[in-house]
């Protein structure tokens, strides 16, 4: 059958250790379903040539319809590197403007954090903020009839000069609340997004198939894959930007299609797969009915690839009963990311909160998801987000010892905040700014003066607000940050736009003892240590791949020494030949 036309989707990430661009998969689905041919362009693999990848292609394939590029992440979001992306996802996009005359539109998760402000940086004529597989398929039916793709709900417009709208998605008038009713110009934030999400069709997972992407290589380079059983976040946790960025709804795919893509993965010998729900234990009954299926799948088929598999999850403290680690363990789980963030109750409240600002969980809660994952065979890596409003030496030493008590396998600490426009913090600290003032708190290495931020209020659009998260007045890369200036730091640091916040890192690596390194991430200060737990091009998880280690890379943490000194990859390469 002819195809409608040939969308182009290109990946300009060349971060390592890369990380399969899961949403091109999904959207060359929806794509192929649409009757159209998508052609991926994949430049992770080709740091050194991207530049002749897309001439040749561009020369030989002829005009597309539409080219997409995709944008996972902005930065590396880590408060004590402060690496923007965004620069070479705009030489990747001005080099395809170059070779083609083909309209472009941008997206992604890391996209959509700030898209009005990107859609202007990058200079592309539209851009999707959330799930992309119907407004992108839209987008190419509207260019294949020839109508004006300004009638593409949810989709954004660059009109040039400064000025890029958002088509008003027809659901918009019943997702109205006081908030959105609130904001001076629409932004799609609080917004639910189950509107623009594929639940029913199992995605597409390829390996090996000229211009798709090639999910074996990716694991074996990169030692995960990845699977989504859900989309959207129904909570509000005021640091997070994955409600906007998602949805403030759960949109549930349907379990044997998720379940069906799993097999065809481990068909494919990628065992290990992480789920990249915003958190896999949202909507637990769901989650239930899908292992429960994965179990009956196993248990029907003896030599079936499901035995295999080795399933990585993201969880939040509750909900989270011993029936969900039973069936976990069962169906092949082989470890569980905790996101508990802290300890103190008086910390998480009004920062981990419900829609309704009420907090869901206590330490109690962190306690009992470890006990259970151990019991079940499960390893565990305890997440904390250091640095929030209030936070002081008492209450990061509270949660530093209570947390290293509960023994997990790896408990890691961050410290600092990333902030992104639409988050409730960055909100708040935009509006006690309120254009005229500094916080103390906010904090830039590249700031060459007082952070000022400027409320949606005050802005002449979502343009304007969105940008002074990553640039500063003269458009010079200046990525914000928040520390608790209630931190053990000096009053230099703490008042200086770009002081770094030295002492509290100091802390944490004296506070804990040397010899429970081993199970501990912490933050680092450049060059101080080459315990680095900052994903991007970090040496230990780079060396662990090229070794032949699969699976979430805070499992082999504790062995990292053997790792990087090279006694333990045949132990390694020996017992994944066993699985």
């Amino acid at each position: 059958m002819r195809h409608k036309g040939v969308v182009v989707l290109v990946n300009p990430n060349q971060i390592h250790p890369p990380i399969a661009p899961y949403a091109l998969d999904v959207l060359t689905t929806a794509l192929e379903a649409a009757g159209f041919e998508a052609h991926v362009l994949d430049l992770t693999f080709h740091a050194d040539d991207w530049r002749q990848v897309l001439r040749t292609y561009f020369r030989d394939a002829g005009r597309p319809l539409l080219v997409g590029v995709t944008c996972r992440n902005t930065d590396t979001v880590y408060a004590f590197e402060q690496r923007p992306f965004v620069d070479r996802y705009k030489e990747v996009i001005d080099e395809i403007r170059r070779l083609t005359d083909s309209p472009v539109v941008t997206g992604g998760v890391g996209f959509s954090t700030m898209p009005f402000a990107l859609v202007d940086y990058f200079g592309v004529d539209f851009g999707v903020k959330g799930p992309g597989e119907h407004i992108l398929c839209e987008l190419a039916e509207a260019l294949h009839d020839g109508r004006p793709a300004d009638g593409v709900p949810g989709l954004l417009v660059n009109r040039g000069r400064g000025k890029v709208v958002r088509v008003p998605p027809p659901v918009l008038s019943e997702l109205r609340t006081a908030v959105t009713a609130s904001l001076p110009f629409p932004t799609g934030r609080e917004e639910g997004r189950a509107w623009q999400v594929e639940t029913e069709l199992p995605y597409t997972r390829r390996s090996g198939v000229p211009y798709k992407v090639d999910n074996l290589t990716y694991y074996r380079l990169g030692g995960l894959g990845s699977i989504l059983t859900k989309n959207g976040c129904v909570y509000r946790c005021t640091q997070c930007v994955e409600p906007d960025a998602k949805g403030t709804r759960l949109t549930r795919r349907s379990v044997a299609s998720v379940v069906d893509e799993i097999e065809s993965l481990t068909g494919q010998g990628i065992y290990d797969l992480h789920t990249t729900d915003s958190e896999f234990n949202l909507s637990i009954a769901h989650s239930k009915q899908l292992l429960r299926e994965i179990i009956r799948r196993k248990d029907g088929d003896a030599s079936g690839s499901l035995h295999r598999l080795r399933l990585w999850v993201y969880c939040q403290p509750s909900p989270f009963d011993e029936e969900l680690a039973e069936l976990l363990a069962h169906a092949g789980c082989a470890g569980v990311n905790i996101g508990t963030d802290h300890v103190r109750s008086d910390m998480l409240d009004g920062w981990k909160v419900t829609k309704k600002g009420t907090r869901y969980y206590g330490f109690e809660d962190t306690a009992r998801l470890v006990e259970l994952s151990h019991r079940y065979g499960m390893l565990t890596m305890v997440e904390a987000l250091l640095g929030m409003p209030g936070e002081t030496r008492e209450t990061m030493r509270e949660c530093v010892d209570r947390l290293m008590d509960l023994d997990a396998t790896v408990t890691g600490f961050s410290l600092g905040l990333r902030l992104f426009p639409y988050t409730d913090l960055a909100i708040s600290l935009a509006r006690r700014c309120d254009g005229v003032r500094t916080l103390p708190g906010l904090q830039s290495n590249n700031a060459t003066g007082p952070i000022i931020l400027k409320p949606m209020e005050k802005c002449s659009g979502p343009i304007e607000y969105e940008r002074q998260f990553m640039f500063d007045e003269s458009g010079g890369f200046r990525l914000v940050c928040y520390f608790s200036p209630d931190l053990p730091e000096s009053p230099e640091t703490v008042n200086s736009p770009n002081g770094i916040w030295h002492e509290s890192v100091d802390f944490l690596w004296s506070h804990i003892p040397e010899s429970e390194y081993y199970r501990v991430m912490l933050p680092t200060l450049n060059g101080s240590s080459e315990n680095d737990n900052n994903y991007a091009d970090n040496p230990f998880l780079t060396s662990l791949k090229r070794k032949g280690y699969t699976g979430a890379f805070w499992a082999h943490w504790r062995d990292r020494e053997n790792i990087m000194n090279g006694t333990g990859a045949l132990e390694a390469l020996a017992a994944e030949a066993a699985r």
